[in-house]
């Protein structure tokens, strides 16, 4: 794992060991990706539709990020603020896809996920959402 550094945006972090999550509200086909590496670094991007219409979320508050390892195992935690984003209503469920791309020391990288859609990992994919977060509220 990288070394903790400032916590800031940064782009291409999927290309090492990096968490992700994505964020939709169905039917709408926009989506949010976040990006969150070891190292504290973090991005945010909306896309308009399945890895088309791709931007930068600039309306993110910066997530907090807390990292722990030790023998037993490591740990990133993070967490966001996303009700100014304009494509997940309040009161809406939405869905959640969470995956991680690990690259071991000898550059090998793997990628995991609570779902994958068939053939090659595809985090984009709508049917590796699979976690339900009920509607919080009216919108």
């Amino acid at each position: 794992m990288p070394p903790v550094t400032a916590s800031t945006r940064a782009d291409e972090l999927w290309r090492n060991t990096c968490f992700e999550a994505f964020v939709s509200a169905p039917p709408a086909t926009a989506y949010y990706e976040f990006n969150f590496a070891p190292s504290t670094q973090w991005a945010a991007y909306r896309f308009s539709g399945y890895r088309t219409g791709m931007s930068v979320a600039n309306h993110i508050v910066a997530p907090r990020i807390a990292v722990h390892a030790d023998a037993g195992g490591y740990e990133l935690r993070a967490s966001l603020a996303l009700a100014a984003l304009p494509d997940l209503p309040a009161g809406a469920p939405w869905r959640l896809g969470v995956s991680a791309v690990m690259v071991e020391a000898n550059g090998r990288m793997s990628y995991w996920a609570l779902a994958h859609p068939p053939g090659n990992a595809d985090f984009h994919h709508s049917d590796g959402f699979v976690h339900e977060l009920p509607a919080t509220g009216s919108s």
